[in-house]
C-alpha cells in the first residue's frame, strides 16, 4: 500500500541512470517514498535504505492498459509526487526470436522500418503513454518535476553529422511530445515542470557498443549523471514550459 507521504517516481527503473537516481533519491531527506517501476525485477533496489521503496513489476511490454493499470494505483499518492523520472529508452539490440538485431544506421541503406518502430516505440511512445496517463495524478498543489531522458542526437538544430535515423529521429519525436504536453500541462497541471534531459555519453549497457570513441573525460558514471540531474533540479523554475537541458544544466536548442 502507498503511503500519502512525499514520494518519487522511477519508470524503467532496471537501468543504470535509473538505479543511480534510486541512491540519490534515498539520500533526499525530503523524499519519504520511491516508487520504481519496470519491466524486470531489479534486486538491487531492495533491502532496507529507510525509505520505502515499492517496486512495481510491471509487464505486457509497457502496453498502454499496464501503463493505465499502474496510474490508476499511483492514484492513492496524488498531492504528494514530487518527483517523476522516466528512463525508458533503447539504442541498439541483439538478435532474439522475437525481432532482428538493432544498431544505428550509418547509412540511408540500412534503414530498417521494424527497427525504426521498435526505437519509436521505447523511446517516444511509452515515454507519451506515460505522461497521458500521469496528467491526472500529478496535478496538484505540490510542485513536481518530471524528468524524461533525452539525448543531444535529438536536437534537430545540433545535428551537424548525420547518420542514427531511428534514434535520433525517436528522441526528436520525444523532445516534440514533451514540449507539447508542457503546453496542456499548462492548463492542467500548472505545478508540473516538464525537463528533457540530456545526460551525457553514460558509462551503462546502452552505450558500451560505442565507447571506443567518447573522448577522455565524457564517459560519466551514471551516479555522477544522477547527481547533476539532481543539482539541475535546484535551477529549475516552474514556469509551465518544458525545457531541452543537458548535464551541466545548459539549455539545448530544440
Amino acid at each position: 500500500m502507498l503511503k500519502p507521504v512525499n514520494s518519487a517516481v522511477i519508470i524503467g527503473s532496471s537501468s543504470g541512470i535509473a538505479n543511480a537516481i534510486v541512491d540519490e533519491l534515498i539520500e533526499d531527506v525530503d523524499i519519504e517514498q520511491i516508487i520504481t517501476i519496470s519491466q524486470n525485477e531489479n534486486s538491487n533496489l531492495s533491502g532496507n535504505h529507510g525509505n520505502d521503496i515499492n517496486h512495481v513489476h510491471k509487464v505486457c511490454n509497457y502496453s498502454a492498459q499496464s501503463i493505465a493499470n499502474v496510474c490508476q494505483n499511483l492514484s492513492s499518492i496524488k498531492g504528494y509526487l514530487v518527483k517523476v523520472f522516466i528512463c525508458n529508452g533503447r539504442l541498439h539490440s541483439v538478435n532474439t526470436e522475437d525481432e532482428t538485431a538493432i544498431s544505428p544506421e550509418k547509412r540511408l541503406e540500412e534503414i530498417n522500418p521494424e527497427s525504426m518502430q521498435a526505437l519509436f516505440h521505447s523511446n517516444a511512445i511509452v515515454p507519451m503513454l506515460w505522461l497521458q496517463q500521469l496528467a491526472t495524478v500529478v496535478n496538484s498543489k505540490q510542485n513536481c518535476v518530471i524528468s524524461v531522458l533525452s539525448a543531444r542526437v535529438g536536437s534537430i538544430s545540433d545535428n551537424h553529422l548525420g547518420g542514427w535515423y531511428s534514434y535520433r529521429a525517436s528522441k526528436a519525436a520525444l523532445n516534440m511530445l514533451l514540449k507539447t504536453t508542457a503546453i496542456e500541462y499548462a492548463r492542467r497541471a500548472k505545478n508540473v515542470k516538464l525537463i528533457a534531459f540530456h545526460p551525457g555519453t553514460t558509462d551503462t549497457e546502452l552505450s558500451k557498443p560505442f565507447q571506443a570513441n567518447v573522448p577522455e573525460g565524457k564517459l560519466f558514471t551514471a551516479g555522477f549523471v544522477a547527481k547533476q540531474l539532481m543539482k539541475t533540479h535546484q535551477q529549475l523554475v516552474f514556469d509551465c514550459k518544458a525545457e531541452f537541458l543537458d548535464w551541466q544544466g545548459k539549455t539545448i536548442n530544440w
